[in-house]
């Protein structure tokens, strides 16, 4: 049990290293979880959570693979422009990993633009949701109204986030026109595209991997309780025969006395 633990541990530093495995933490203590181990926390120390970066530590991110998100309150637009520049760089240009990563985290900052927007927008309305919600569970009317609030605050961020996205793909459009008239740097990118196809292909054969050392690691387990109870019915089993050896000992040893008693008194004969 515990060499497989530390097998486990053993794999999963080496895939922490990769971030195509981040999710190789969850796996190991969903593992841990179902083989009953205590003090997860302990064996298997939880990554450190993501903290709010600069537009050019996330450029460093996004080139050494590392996961970096959007936090709100921070200058949402200032970040997509940061992006954008930077994307327009040749290195970025023909290594799509990091154009996926820079758009995602550009993503997310519309999503959250569009939310701090409306929360500006609907200060009063925002501030009547949480009651409302409360009463909602008694009060029908209360229900309906905060369903027309939240539909119509919802409505707001979608039409703000589709406005947001479609600045954001007209300027994506000026940084990669140059691609196409450019012959040279559409094979470049078909040959970059191969490249991360691979890297695609190459991500999930080790999930595959994963889940297999995940089952092997289950079905050792279970091996091992089996073999747990094996022995604990073969101890009781020697131990129940050993107890019926006795117990027969003792019948026979007491019979035999009782015989030997009764000779005697033949022997002897009647008393006079």
């Amino acid at each position: 049990m515990s060499q497989r633990i530390s097998m486990a541990q053993t794999q999963l530093q080496l895939a922490q290293s990769n971030p195509q495995m981040h999710n190789m933490y969850e796996a190991y203590r969903d593992m841990y979880t179902a083989v009953g181990v205590k003090n997860i926390d302990r064996i298997l120390p939880p990554p450190p959570q993501n903290q709010p970066k600069d537009p050019a530590l996330e450029h460093i991110d996004a080139m050494g693979q590392k996961p970096f998100q959007a936090f709100p309150g921070q200058d949402h637009r200032a970040h997509v422009t940061a992006h954008l520049n930077f994307m327009a760089s040749n290195f970025v240009r023909n290594n799509p990993s990091i154009t996926a990563a820079l758009e995602k985290n550009i993503m997310e900052h519309i999503s959250l633009m569009g939310q701090e927007q409306v929360q500006l927008e609907f200060q009063q309305e925002m501030q009547m949701l949480p009651q409302l919600q409360q009463q909602a569970a008694m009060n029908p009317q209360a229900q309906q109204q905060f369903q027309q609030i939240s539909q119509k605050i919802e409505a707001r961020k979608a039409i703000l986030i589709a406005e947001m996205t479609e600045d954001f793909m007209k300027e994506e459009k000026e940084v990669t026109s140059q691609f196409d008239h450019d012959p040279l740097l559409k094979l470049k990118q078909r040959e970059v595209d191969l490249k991360a196809m691979d890297a695609e292909r190459k991500s999930k054969e080790d999930e595959a991997r994963l889940n297999l050392d995940k089952t092997k690691f289950l079905q050792g387990q279970q091996l091992d309780e089996a073999k747990l109870q094996q022995n604990e019915d073969l101890a009781n089993l020697r131990a129940d025969t050993a107890m019926a050896k006795s117990e027969m000992s003792a019948e026979v040893k007491l019979t035999s006395d009782a015989m030997k008693a009764r000779d005697v008194n033949v022997l002897k004969g009647p008393k006079r």
